[in-house]
Order: C-alpha cells, then sequence, then structure tokens
C-alpha cells in the first residue's frame, strides 16, 4: 500500500471547473451535480448493484472494516445521503456510535432516511443538509470521517479535504472511497470501454437518464489518480496516507490520520 510524502505544486481545486469533460464554471458545476443526483435518487441503489454487479457492497464492506466503528464514536459520513455506510456503522456497533450523515441533496437524504426505516433504524443517526466544501460542525468533533463515491462530485476537492481535517478530532482518521482512473494497466482498456459505452446505455435504460451516467464516466477519467489524491490529502493536512486499491483499482480506498 503506497505512501507518499512529497507536496504537490499544482494549483487546488482544478476539477472546479469541469463537470465531466465540460469546461464550466464552478458555480455552473455545482447546479449540474446537483441536478444529476436529483435525477438519480430513485434508482441510485439499483444502479449501483447494475454497473459494478454488486461489487459496490464489497468495497463499501471493506471500507467500515477499515473504519472499524465502535460506540461511542462521533462518525461524520459525508455525501452519504442513500446511508450505506451509515447502516452499516450502525449495525456493527449495535446503534451505539453517533452517525452523522451530510449530503448537500435532500432527494438523496430522503432516500437513506427512508432506508433506515425500512431497516428498522428509527433513530441512531442525524441527517444533515450540508455541503462537504463548508461543513456546520465545530472543530475537532468527529473521531472519523468517510466519504463513499463522493468527492469525485465536490466542486472543491482541496477545499472538502481541509474541511474533513478540520473536523477530525486529533488521533481521528479520514476514509475516502472512490472510482478512480488509475486501473491496473491490463484492465485499462477493457475498463475504458465499460465507462465510455456501458454506464451511458444503463442510466438510459433503468435511470431513463443517460447524461447523467455519461458525466459519471466522463467525472472518473477527471478524478485525481492514487498518488495524486495521497498528495492533495497531506497537503490539507493528513497524515499516514495510504491507499489500498480494490478490483484491479477500481475503486480506491484512502486514508489519512488526524495527528
Amino acid at each position: 500500500m503506497p505512501k507518499t510524502r512529497c507536496k504537490t505544486r499544482a494549483s487546488p481545486n482544478p476539477e472546479a471547473e469541469w463537470f465531466g469533460a465540460a469546461r464550466v464554471s464552478p458555480k455552473e458545476k455545482t447546479a449540474r451535480v446537483h441536478k444529476v443526483f436529483e435525477s438519480v435518487a430513485e434508482n441510485y441503489d439499483l444502479m449501483n448493484d447494475l454497473m459494478s454487479g454488486g461489487l459496490h457492497r464489497l468495497w463499501k464492506d471493506r471500507l467500515v472494516r477499515l473504519m472499524c466503528p465502535k460506540a461511542g464514536q462521533t462518525i461524520l459520513d459525508v455525501a452519504g445521503g442513500t446511508g450505506d455506510i451509515a447502516l452499516r456503522c450502525l449495525s456493527r456497533t449495535n446503534g451505539k456510535a453517533r452517525i452523522i450523515v451530510c449530503d448537500i441533496n435532500l432527494a438523496m437524504l430522503k432516500v437513506g432516511q427512508d432506508k433506515a426505516i425500512d431497516h428498522g433504524w428509527l433513530q441512531g443517526i442525524k441527517w444533515i443538509t450540508a455541503d462537504a466544501e463548508s461543513l456546520p460542525f465545530p472543530d475537532r468533533c468527529a473521531d472519523t470521517v468517510c466519504i463513499a463515491f463522493g468527492l469525485r462530485n465536490v466542486t472543491r476537492i482541496d477545499t472538502a479535504l481541509a474541511e474533513f481535517a478540520r473536523v477530525l478530532k486529533p488521533g481521528g482518521r479520514f476514509f475516502c472511497l472512490e472510482f478512480t482512473p488509475g486501473v491496473a494497466p491490463w484492465l485499462k482498456e477493457l475498463y475504458g470501454l465499460y465507462c465510455s459505452t456501458v454506464l451511458p446505455w444503463l442510466g438510459e435504460v433503468v435511470a431513463e437518464d443517460r447524461n447523467a451516467y455519461q458525466y459519471l464516466a466522463e467525472s472518473i477519467q477527471k478524478f485525481p489518480s492514487q498518488p495524486q489524491l495521497a498528495r492533495r490529502m497531506e497537503k490539507a493536512g493528513l497524515e499516514q496516507v495510504k491507499w489500498e486499491n480494490l478490483t484491479g483499482g477500481i475503486a480506491v480506498i484512502h486514508s489519512g490520520w488526524r495527528l
């Protein structure tokens, strides 16, 4: 599991001017991403199963095992609207952790709240509408901060990373599960073909929104590689940064400590 120490010289937040492959203003990107998730919220979980062949469930299980949530901890799940990570943490701690789910999109939060009720969890999770770039929480309040398949959609990634470091307690840890362009060489061509053809087709057939999943495919290619994201996490104030590739690097878990 590689670890990097060198600092990046790149300007902060380079993704702020890109919505997939389209050049836009940061304000327009935020609006477009919000519209995407308003559109796909009801089919989001189904599409995750179809797109990954169910692998996203294994990736999320691995993330939560690495997080190792414990009773009494405060766990902040950013962009966690549909509740997949929060519900796993709640189950693992027998409902005795303080879990906060924040998402900028109300439609996604509604899906998560309904899912929690369906699973019999009527309390234990606090649902907050909030932007990852400006979290409404005090400094050093969380034992763990995580974001699963959400950082790629944040307009200003470096700003959000600094926010995650800010709200972590000393000794707290940040986790990011995300798709990445840095897949294994033997998989790169096939994966690229899948992203450019199958994902938009599934979006059109199942979610009735081809453009949303065209954006998904393009946003993966714009996301930082594993070493690039690690450097940016370090610049934001996180230490002992490392990553773990899943399924040939299709998904990656990055982690770092607030020391």
